[in-house]
C-alpha cells in the first residue's frame, strides 16, 4: 500500500529507537500486526528486550541534561517544527491510523489533525510556563515559585488513539523540557514506528541530542513492568482500563513517583423533557457509533426522561438503521470494525448478559460475516434497554453498544442516575432549560472531569484539561494547566535585606 511506503513502514520494522538510531534486536521474537479491517496482515516489529529498554533510558538520561537548558521558546519551535511534518504526512498517517486500528477515515484523519494541534497549543504554551509571585511576611523578601523540567517520562498509550495521545503528552513535556519515552499499544505499533520516521528529520535539522523522543515496542515482562518500577522514570502517563491504572497507581507509588491515569468512562447523556431532540440525536449517533464504541468518551448510557423516551427511541433505530458498516477506508462507511476478535466476543458476552438479566435489544447485536468483513472484527451497534444498577451496566464494555435508562421526576433523580456509577469521565446533558443545566453543572451535579450542556460526550477539544475522577483515575492531559503535571515546583525565597527574619516571628538571637 502506498501510504505504508511514504511512511517508511516495511515488512520488517524495528520495536526500538532513540529519536534517529533503531536498535537491532531480535531475541525477543516478532509481533506481526494485523488489520481489523480486512484480517491481512500489514507488516511485523522486531520487540525491544530489557537491554534495548536499559540503552534508552540511559540514552534520555544525558539528553535530558542538555534538552532542559534549552530555552522554553527554543523547545517550543521544535514543537512547531514537529507540528508542520504532520501536516505534511496527515493523509498517509491518518489512513494508517484508519488501516491498523480500524477508526473511519475521517477520524484517522482528525486524529493527526488533533497531533497537529496539540503542536500549534504547546509553541504557545512555551512562552508561558507561569508560576506566581507572593508577598513575603518579611521585610526586604521576595517569594515566588517556579517550574522546573521533570526529567524522563514514560508515555504508555492504548490502541483506540494510537498517535494523538502521544501527542497530547509528548508535545507539553517537550515544551517544558522534559524527554520521553513512549510504549504504545501492542495492536498498533506501526503509527508509532511512522511518528518516529516522521519527527525524524526535525531533530536531525535542529541537532538534538539522541534520547529526548524515545520509542519501546516491548513486552511487559521485558519493557512494561521496568518502566513502572523504574525510579528514574519520575512520571509515568497510562491511558487504558482502570484494571491496568490500578496495576500502574501501585507499582509507581510503591516508588513514590507520579502518574497520570487517563482510564475507563461510562459516559452518560441526560436527555430531559425540554431537550431539543434534533440537536440530540446526531450527537448520541456519533457518541455512541464513532470508533465503533472504542473511545474513553463513548456515550454508553441514555438517560431518557418518560415523556420523550419512546420518541427518541423511535428516532434512534431509524437513525440506526441508517448507519453503514464496513472498510473505514471508504470515507461513505460510518462504522469501521472492532480493534480484533477478542473484543468482538466481549460485545457478545455484554449482549448476552443484558438478556439474562432481562434487557431487550431494540437493534442491532448481530456479529457480521461474509463480503467485506473476513476479519471477523465487524458487528452491528446496538440499543438496549437496560437499568443502570445491572452490573453490566456498571461496567465499560468497549464496544458500540448503547444502554437506555428511563428516569421519572426531576433534574436530580437524573443526575442520581447519572453519577451512580464507578467512572467518571466524560457527561451530557440536553436540555432547553437553564435551571437543569445549571444543577447538572453544580457542585450537587455531574461527578465527571467533563459536562458538557447540548453537545455529546465524545469530541473534547485540546485547549481544555483532558481527564476524570472515580475510576478513570483523576488525571489530566491535553490543555489548560495540564502542563504542570509534567514539571516539577518550586518555592524560592530571596532575602535581599541585611537581617534575617524568621517567619511567624520566631526569635532565634545567637550571640
Amino acid at each position: 500500500m502506498d501510504f505504508l511506503k511514504v511512511l517508511g513502514i516495511q515488512s520488517q520494522n524495528s520495536g526500538a529507537s532513540t529519536g534517529c538510531d533503531w536498535f537491532a534486536t531480535t531475541d525477543q521474537g516478532e509481533l506481526k500486526v494485523t488489520s481489523p479491517v480486512d484480517g491481512k496482515a500489514i507488516a511485523s516489529v522486531t520487540m525491544a528486550s530489557s537491554a534495548d529498554y536499559e540503552k534508552i533510558v540511559t540514552t534520555g538520561l544525558k539528553a535530558f541534561e542538555t534538552w532542559r537548558m534549552v530555552p522554553a521558546p527554543k523547545r517550543g519551535e521544535v514543537v512547531r517544527q514537529i507540528g508542520l511534518r504532520l501536516r505534511e504526512f496527515k493523509q498517509p498517517l491518518g489512513t494508517l491510523v484508519s488501516y491498523e486500528m480500524g477508526k473511519s477515515l475521517q477520524e484517522g484523519w482528525g486524529e493527526v489533525q488533533e497531533m497537529i494541534d496539540i503542536c500549534d497549543f504547546a509553541v504557545g504554551l512555551s512562552r508561558q510556563l507561569y508560576g506566581l509571585t507572593m508577598h513575603s511576611e518579611r521585610e526586604r523578601h521576595r517569594m515566588y515559585e517556579q517550574y522546573h523540567p521533570l526529567g524522563l517520562v514514560g508515555i504508555v498509550t492504548a490502541f483506540n488513539f494510537p498517535v494523538a495521545v502521544w501527542s497530547w503528552n509528548a508535545m507539553i513535556a517537550a515544551v517544558c523540557g522534559d524527554v520521553m519515552i513512549w510504549k504504545p499499544s501492542s495492536k498498533v505499533p506501526l503509527t508509532a514506528i511512522a511518528v518516529q520516521k516522521i519527527i525524524k528529520d526535525v531533530l536531525t535539522a535542529n541537532q538534538l541530542p539522541e534520547g529526548v523522543f524515545n520509542l519501546v515496542v516491548g513486552r511487559g515482562s521485558a519493557v512494561g513492568e521496568r518502566m513502572l518500577n523504574d525510579k528514574r522514570v519520575p512520571l509515568i502517563s497510562v491511558t487504558g482500563s482502570t484494571a491496568v491504572g490500578r496495576h500502574t497507581a501501585e507499582a509507581v507509588g510503591r516508588r513514590l513517583g507520579r502518574t497520570i491515569l487517563e482510564l475507563g468512562g461510562n459516559n452518560a447523556i441526560i436527555l430531559t423533557p425540554d431537550a431539543d431532540l434534533k440537536l440530540a440525536l446526531p450527537a448520541v449517533v456519533f457518541g455512541a457509533v464513532g470508533t465503533a464504541g472504542q473511545r474513553c468518551t463513548t456515550t454508553r448510557r441514555l438517560i431518557i426522561h418518560e415523556s420523550v423516551y419512546e420518541k427518541l427511541q423511535s428516532a434512534l433505530v431509524k437513525a440506526y438503521r441508517g448507519i453503514r458498516i464496513g472498510s473505514p477506508l471508504d470515507e461513505k462507511n460510518h462504522m469501521g470494525p472492532l480493534i480484533d476478535r477478542a473484543a468482538v466476543e466481549l460485545y457478545s458476552h455484554a449482549l448476552e448478559k443484558v438478556k439474562k438479566l432481562g434487557g431487550k435489544i431494540v437493534f442491532g447485536g448481530e456479529v457480521l460475516s461474509g463480503k467485506g468483513y473476513e476479519s471477523g472484527c465487524y458487528v452491528t451497534p446496538a440499543i438496549v434497554e437496560a437499568e443502570n444498577h445491572w452490573d453490566i451496566v456498571q461496567e465499560e464494555t468497549f464496544a458500540p453498544i448503547l444502554y437506555l435508562i428511563k428516569y421519572t421526576g426531576g433534574i436530580e433523580n437524573a443526575i442520581a442516575l447519572h453519577n451512580d456509577v464507578p467512572q467518571g469521565l466524560s457527561s451530557a446533558v440536553f436540555t432547553n432549560n437553564m435551571r437543569e443545566s445549571e444543577a447538572f453543572l453544580s457542585h450537587a451535579g455531574s461527578d465527571c472531569g467533563i459536562a458538557n450542556v447540548n453537545i455529546g460526550t465524545s469530541g473534547a477539544e485540546i485547549g481544555g484539561a483532558f481527564g476524570g475522577e472515580k475510576d478513570t483515575g483523576g488525571g489530566r492531559e491535553s490543555g489548560s494547566d495540564a502542563w504542570k503535571g509534567y514539571m516539577r515546583r518550586q518555592t524560592n525565597t530571596i532575602n535581599w535585606s541585611t537581617q534575617l527574619p524568621l517567619a511567624q516571628g520566631i526569635k532565634f538571637d545567637i550571640e
